[in-house]
């Protein structure tokens, strides 16, 4: 149960941080330039990794065998692509804001699809 929570809390600080990156970035805020902000998501992101290895594993649950965590894995590969774009200097700020808010809508997919262990996410649903 411990490491189900240090996941669920390092996916809000991840995705948090992600949030509000990407508002700074729109508004062109001298803050992205924070030693922390360089640091901070890079570790908590290795967190999350770990955790969601450890709970794999003790779940029995793994990607190409589950196709919800398939989805997953698979969803958030794309997110760490749009990310990557997003926080680029080297991009326009047109494709910026793009790959921010597209990785975005990646990250409440791949949200949808752990709550709902189907890789149709909050279509499984209806």
């Amino acid at each position: 149960m411990a490491l189900k929570i240090i996941h669920q809390v390092t996916v809000l600080v991840s995705i948090s941080l992600f949030a509000v990156r990407g508002i700074w970035m729109v508004q062109g805020s001298g803050r992205l330039q924070q030693r922390w902000l360089r640091i901070v998501p890079h570790v908590n992101d290795t967190v999350l990794l770990v955790s969601a290895v450890g709970l794999m594993i003790m779940l029995g649950q793994y990607p190409l065998v589950q196709s919800w965590l398939t989805a997953k894995v698979v969803a958030l590969i794309v997110y760490i692509m749009l990310g990557l774009i997003a926080f680029r200097p080297n991009f326009p700020q047109t494709v910026k804001v793009t790959a921010w808010c597209l990785a975005m809508l990646v990250y409440f997919y791949i949200l949808s699809v752990a709550i709902t262990k189907s890789p149709t996410g909050v279509l499984a649903i209806w």
